[in-house]
Parts: structure tokens; sequence; C-alpha cells
């Protein structure tokens, strides 16, 4: 037996992937981070299931449980939000799930970063505007690494997006105009997203903290970062791919000359 570390996507419980439903509905044992996840998705658990809470729980009482079970010969699953390798705490699961002989296997999921591109209707790498995308965090009471300071990630007037970094916008914004962002950079903000009450909010760098604080917003919330969030993008008919382009050859069409 073995544990399946299961990404169940960003709220929407129709977003989790077709294997990590099957495995869910599979599953003796549930644990699940009941302060994320959406509820309606556990109750896909199968009739009989032990489904189990997380979140008053530390890492070695999670891990003991899982241990135990799966040494009993059942079934188990650990669910997570947003897709299990950005952000979710799993490497230290899987290093006592290890120590103790326990196998185990991670199920993708949708990432929040890719809902709330989404809800906003962004293509987050915009051909000849950016081609990058960052994936990064606030510095806050989780220090980051000295070489990945948000200033420094922001030279490179890429689209950031943010996660975990809600309560730290003035912070964030002043590291963005420090790295020659402009003020009106376009910023959207996604709470929650994919859920019933999820909020979508656009922005600049400029108006961020005031737009974010009259919203309410303080958690829980996708920041997205650089001109390809700009809302009248899809006004203009001028960032376009060579993929589709009818005089580019590849390896499926051959390019008709002009």
């Amino acid at each position: 037996m073995k544990v399946y570390i299961i990404g169940a996507g960003p709220g929407d419980p129709d977003l989790i992937t077709v294997k990590g439903l099957k495995l869910l509905q599979a599953a003796d044992v549930v644990l699940w981070a009941d302060s994320l996840v959406n509820e309606e998705l556990v109750a896909k658990a199968k009739p009989g299931a032990e489904v189990i809470k997380t979140a008053g729980m530390t890492l070695e009482e999670m891990v003991e449980i899982m241990t135990e079970r799966t040494k009993e010969g059942k079934s188990v699953v650990r669910v997570h939000t947003g897709d299990p390798a950005v952000y979710g705490a799993i490497l230290e699961q899987m290093v006592l799930l290890k120590k103790n002989g326990v196998d185990y296997e991670i199920v993708p999921g949708v990432s929040s970063v890719f809902a709330a591109a989404a809800a906003v209707g962004a293509e987050l790498t915009v051909p000849e505007l950016t081609q990058t995308l960052i994936l990064t965090r606030a510095e806050g009471r989780t220090p980051v690494p000295e070489r990945e300071k948000l200033q420094d990630l922001a030279s490179h007037h890429c689209t950031i997006a943010l996660f975990l970094s809600a309560t730290l916008i003035k912070k964030v914004v002043g590291e963005f105009l420090e790295a020659g962002w402009t003020p009106d950079t376009p910023v959207a903000v996604v709470y929650r997203a994919s859920w019933p009450d999820q909020k979508i909010i656009h922005s600049t760098l400029e108006t961020l903290d005031d737009d974010m604080r009259a919203n309410g917003i303080r958690s829980q919330a996708m920041i997205l970062a650089g001109w390809a969030l700009d809302p009248n993008i899809t006004a203009e008919d001028r960032f376009r791919s060579k993929l589709y382009d009818k005089e580019f050859t590849h390896r499926f069409r051959r390019g008709i000359p002009s």
C-alpha cells in the first residue's frame, strides 16, 4: 500500500483530476486540509471511509496516521489544495513517510495561479510582451533565500504570480517600484479563485493597496502582476504567436509565403 498525495485543485470540486477523484473515491482513509480544500469534494469519498481533518494537526500526527493506516493494509489519500508541488509542504511529509518505510505517489492538481489566470481571462506568457512567469511569495515570517528577493526577481520585468502575500502588499509594491516597474503596471487579484465567493480586482501598483483594503482582501488571494494582466489587452490585435501564423512552417503545417 502507498499514500497518494493528491492535488485537489483551487476550490471548485470539479477541478480535481480524473485520477485524483478516482483515488479519493476508492480510499479507505482520507486526510484533508480542511482549512483550504472544498468540503464538497471530500464528500465524494466512499461510504465508510475514515475522513480526517488535518488543519489542527502537527506534521508528526499526520504522518503517524498515514503510516499506521497503510501498514494496516488500508488505502490512504492525503488531499492538498491546488497543486501539492507549489507551497504544498509535502517534502517534509515525504521525508518522514520514507523514514517510516511508506511508499507515496504525488498526483498533480490545478494550481490557484492557473485558476486565477482563467478567472481574469489572461494569458500569462504573451508573445513579444513576456515569455516568463515567476511563481514566488513575498518575504514575511518565512524568509526567502537571499538570491530570491522579490526586487531581484522583479528586475526581469516578466509576469509574476505571488502566493501567500496578501498581507504584505505595501512591501510588495515597494519592491516592484524599486525594481523599475511603473506605478501604472497592471495587477489582477483573485480572491478564492474558482470558489462561489470568488472576487476579482483589476488594479495597478499605484492603487493596489487601497483596492485590496477596500475589498477586504487579506488572505487566500492570488496576485498576478505585469503587462500581460492589462484588462484592455484583448482589445488589441498585435500580440500573435508564430504557431498559427500562415507564413510559419512547423512539424505539422507548411507555411504559405506572403
